[in-house]
This record gives C-alpha cells, sequence and structure tokens, in this order.
C-alpha cells in the first residue's frame, strides 16, 4: 500500500486504526503494527499529535500499535461533541434510548470471541479471564436496560390541599470516564458507558493509553448499535490533557478508575471545579483464614484470587491472614498449587497464567518482590524467572511469587504489588486478624474463610471492607448492587453501577402544581404559596 493510500484509507475508513503504507514490519511479530485514532462526533480520526504511545502483546513483547498522546484540541473537540449531540439524546425516550442497548447486547454476544482475543492480546488476561472481562462489561449493558424502571421519580397527590407534586430524574449531561489498563472492556465499557448512556448523559471516554483497542472496537459497536453520534467520544491522552476534563465547565462529572494518589487528585480537582466524582481507586485485600476452614478448597480459592489475572485487579487477594495452627498446613497446600501453575500466551486456551502488562509493570512488581526480600520476608515460591513456551521469551512474565511470616512493618503487606505475588501473615486469633486487616489504609474487599457462623457474621459486620467474601475469594458483587470500596479504595458518595450508579448519573427535579380553575381567589397568599399544611 502506497502512502498516499494510506492517507485516503485515513479519512474514509470508519475505524479505529489502520497501517500506514510506509509502516515496517514490527521486530518480533514480523506485522506492521496498527496507528491508533481517536473518536468523536461518529468519525474516527488520525491524531495531529507527534507523540504516540506503544501499545504491547506482553505475551510476546511485540508492539501491537501505537496510540496517540491527544492534543488539547483533540480534547476539546470530543467535548464539544458530546454537547452538541446531548440535547437531542435527552430528550429521547428512555424507551427508546435502552432499544439501543438492547441491541448493543446482541452486539457484544456476537463478537465475544472476537473481543476476548483483543482484551488477551493487548492486556495479558488468559482466554477466560479475558472472556470474563467482556463479559462483565455485557452483564451492566443488560442492567442498563432497566432505565425506565430505575430512572422513575416519586409523586404524592395531595400533598397538600390542591397541590400535587412529582420528582423526576434527569440526565446531566457530558460526563468524562478516565479508565485503566487493567480491565479493558468492563471498565470504560462496562461500570462507565452504559448506564451514563442508558440515563441519557454524554461521555467523553480517556481510555488506557497501554490497552486502548477493546474499548475503541465496542465503542464501534455502539455506533452499529444505533448510537447517534457524539453521544460516545474516545480518546487517549496524556495526563497533562486529561486534565482538561476535570476543570472544563462542560463536564458535569468524572468517573475515574486508577492509583490511590491520582484519584485522590482527580477527586480534589473534579470536585472544586463543581464536579461530581466517583474515583475507586488502590486495594490491599486480606483473606482471614481460620483454623476449621476446609483448607484445600481454601487453598484454591486462594491461588485464583492472587495469581488470577496475574494480580492485576483491585479485588485480587495478595494477602492472607492465617491462624498459627493451621499455617504451615495452608502455606504448604497453596505452595503446591501454585508450582502446578503454566505460564503461556493469553490467547492460548491452554495457559493458566498470563503475563503482566508490559515491561514497565514487570520491573514494578519484581522490585516489590526485592523490597520483600530486603524486609525479611520469607520467599517460599519465587517467580521471577519462570519458564514460558516457544515463542514468549520476550513477554512480560512473572510466575506466582509467596511469601511467609510477612509482618505489619513490611510495606510488602500494606501496599498494592498489583501482581501474581501473595503475602502470608500469621496470628494467633479471630480477633487479632480482623484488627490487623482493619488496620490497613485501603478497604475494598475482605474475605474469611471459615465454616463457623458466628465468626462469619461477626467478620461481616465488623470488616472495613465495602465488599466481603464468606469462603469466596473474588467477592466481586453483579453489577445490580455496584463496586463498594471503602476507605483508601474510594473518593465519593456514590459508587458505580447498582443503583448508585443512576442516582450518580441523574439529578432529581421536584414540581409541584396547582390549578386555579374552579377555587375562589384567596384575599391573600400564603408565604409558602399553600404548600404548608400546618398553621
Amino acid at each position: 500500500m502506497s502512502t498516499a493510500t494510506a492517507d485516503v484509507e485515513t479519512a474514509t475508513t470508519d475505524h479505529y486504526y489502520f497501517v500506514p503504507g510506509d509502516a515496517k514490519p514490527e521486530a518480533i511479530s514480523g506485522v506492521p503494527a496498527k496507528k491508533l485514532k481517536y473518536g468523536v462526533g461518529g468519525t474516527w480520526k488520525e491524531s495531529k499529535t507527534a507523540k504516540y504511545m506503544p501499545c504491547y502483546d506482553p505475551s510476546t513483547g511485540a508492539v501491537i500499535a501505537y496510540a496517540p498522546q491527544c492534543t488539547a484540541e483533540e480534547i476539546e473537540e470530543a467535548i464539544q461533541a458530546a454537547v452538541k449531540a446531548f440535547p437531542a439524546w435527552r430528550d429521547t425516550p428512555v424507551t427508546k434510548r435502552t432499544q439501543v442497548l438492547f441491541k448493543m447486547k446482541q452486539l457484544l454476544d456476537e463478537h465475544l470471541d472476537e473481543l476476548t482475543y483483543l482484551c488477551a492480546q493487548e492486556n495479558g488476561k488468559k482466554w477466560d479471564e479475558a472472556m470474563g472481562d467482556v463479559l462483565k462489561a455485557i452483564e451492566v449493558v443488560e442492567f442498563a436496560c432497566g432505565a425506565p424502571q430505575l430512572m422513575k421519580g416519586e409523586s404524592l397527590m395531595n400533598v397538600s390541599s390542591g397541590y400535587d407534586t412529582v420528582q423526576f430524574r434527569e440526565p446531566l449531561g457530558v460526563f468524562a470516564g478516565i479508565a485503566p489498563w487493567n480491565f479493558p472492556a468492563m471498565i470504560p465499557q462496562g461500570w462507565m458507558a452504559p448506564i451514563c448512556i442508558a440515563t441519557g448523559n454524554c461521555l467523553v471516554l480517556k481510555a488506557a493509553s497501554f490497552a486502548p483497542q477493546s474499548a475503541m472496537r465496542i465503542t464501534e459497536l455502539w455506533k452499529q448499535a444505533g448510537l447517534p453520534d457524539g453521544v460516545l467520544n474516545i480518546v487517549t491522552a496524556s495526563r497533562t490533557e486529561a486534565e482538561i476534563l476535570l476543570r472544563h465547565p462542560s463536564i458535569k462529572g468524572v468517573s475515574f478508575v486508577g492509583s490511590t494518589s491520582v484519584g485522590l487528585h482527580i477527586y480534589s480537582t473534579a470536585a472544586s471545579n463543581g464536579k461530581r466524582v466517583q474515583a475507586l481507586t488502590e486495594a490491599k485485600n486480606h483473606a482471614l483464614v481460620l483454623k476449621d476452614a476446609i483448607l484445600e478448597r481454601t487453598a484454591q480459592g486462594i491461588i485464583n484470587s492472587f495469581s488470577g489475572c496475574a494480580g492485576e485487579r483491585c479485588m485480587a487477594l495478595p494477602v492472607v491472614v492465617v491462624e498459627n495452627s493451621v499455617a504451615d498446613q495452608l502455606v504448604e497446600a497453596v505452595t503446591r498449587l501454585a508450582k502446578k501453575i503454566n505460564l503461556g500466551a493469553a490467547y492460548d486456551k491452554s495457559t493458566g497464567q498470563g503475563p503482566v502488562v508490559n515491561k514497565g509493570h514487570k520491573e514494578f512488581v519484581l522490585n516489590w518482590i526485592e523490597t520483600a526480600i530486603k524486609e525479611g520476608a520469607k520467599l517460599v515460591l519465587d517467580g521471577r524467572n519462570p519458564e514460558v513456551p516457544k515463542g514468549c521469551e520476550n513477554g512480560y512474565f512473572v510466575g506466582p511469587t509467596i511469601f511467609d511470616h510477612v509482618t505489619e512493618e513490611m510495606s510488602c503487606g500494606r501496599q498494592e504489588i498489583f501482581g501474581p505475588v501473595l503475602c502470608i501473615k500469621r496470628v494467633d486469633s479471630f480477633e487479632e486478624g480482623l484488627q490487623l486487616m482493619n488496620n490497613n489504609p485501603f478497604a475494598n474487599g475482605s474475605v474469611i474463610y471459615t465454616e463457623n457462623g458466628h465468626y462469619a457474621r461477626e467478620f461481616s459486620k465488623r470488616t472495613d471492607g465495602g465488599m466481603v467474601g464468606i469462603n469466596v475469594g473474588i467477592p466481586v458483587p453483579l453489577g445490580i448492587f455496584g463496586f463498594t470500596g471503602h476507605k483508601q479504595s474510594f473518593f465519593g458518595d456514590l459508587h458505580c453501577m447498582g443503583r448508585d450508579g443512576f442516582i450518580f448519573f441523574t439529578e432529581t427535579k421536584n414540581v409541584t402544581t396547582t390549578w386555579f380553575t374552579g377555587k375562589a381567589i384567596p384575599a391573600k397568599v400564603s408565604t409558602w404559596d399553600g404548600t404548608m399544611t400546618r398553621g
């Protein structure tokens, strides 16, 4: 393909990427990398930026795409496209809006394998985990189809003599979604887009530059489902340009998922500029294993919870607090099972654990392993030089890693590592374990493994965790309940998804009515214009 032909394709092809005519084969894969666009007003455009970020296939280390770091002008263009689209979308009856979501659910089902492969390739989740990433997005699209019921307000006839009040829920306008790289489909196109769109708002979505293609491809499907141009716009950008979304007067609210330091900045900045904010941030989830737990089944749950998705999820289980009387047995069982996990390409369906997202994050995780060793934790299983299959030698793999005798003074047991690293802490009792867990500044999830109903109930009542598992290692609730992190794992008032999600994306309006026809004209109108019932 000539350069001239590529230029024509860029201008005319309604697709989220193109391959430049002069692109050379990538060194590892032998395939030229894609050049990604940004989506605004229903059109995919090539960015004018000079800055592009490489996107890797973490299974092989090959560059598969280049994501533009969109300019400030392109961010403004996306915002204005959403502003332009809002009045018509707001005025579209909610039952008609949900027809788009019904069609979207159908398209996501039809493209499930395609989206699963794309997610696995750009993020590194193994096949069934990547499919789960997409299925969790579909789950919220299905939930958002209930908007006609969930947007219903309240009313009361004759609140005072001859007066009626009706309360409505209405969309606000344009929202910004700032998504992380660890769930490329579920978070931007599940947690952020469906409820925002169903309630009649418009969205400017900043996808993660490391892994934006799943969100971009799903954005194409939204248009195919009949979503009007400008209702959903998608960009990739640096933090400098993303800052515009936090301060822009046309942005009414911000939904963010990422680190606690960035989340706190986004919350304070956007809120100080009069915006609604929900910021879902870091975690250091703990599980308490009591001596009556069924240890083999408990160990299986721990394995899935700490090494699943290569530990790159805010509901992972990176810390286990175990009663001393069964600690040695549990460590033996978990280590035995962890040694059986085979590493490999994310899109190979026989793979037991995929890679972490890129070289930089691999180095981050390895540095934490070194830190834990220096702090005095006992290294039981070392995943720093794992065996990988042919073709994956340049991939970004860290095998399951287990530390025992981790104490409260060690930072490895308190701060988020975001990799397949398990820290084991030992205690003498339920009370000691619960106090240790609640001392942590994060409180996304907390888990107890026990067959004792008393301790399970006490744990449910007294744990600080916002999502609690009783013998459930990853207690992520269905989207109908919402994602309810606490403490420094969440900044805001309204959580994403569930009923909170519908409240976050709408505002209330009360309309009080009376009629003069057939009534005598009073000598005087009261201070409260007839709405006071006492006095």
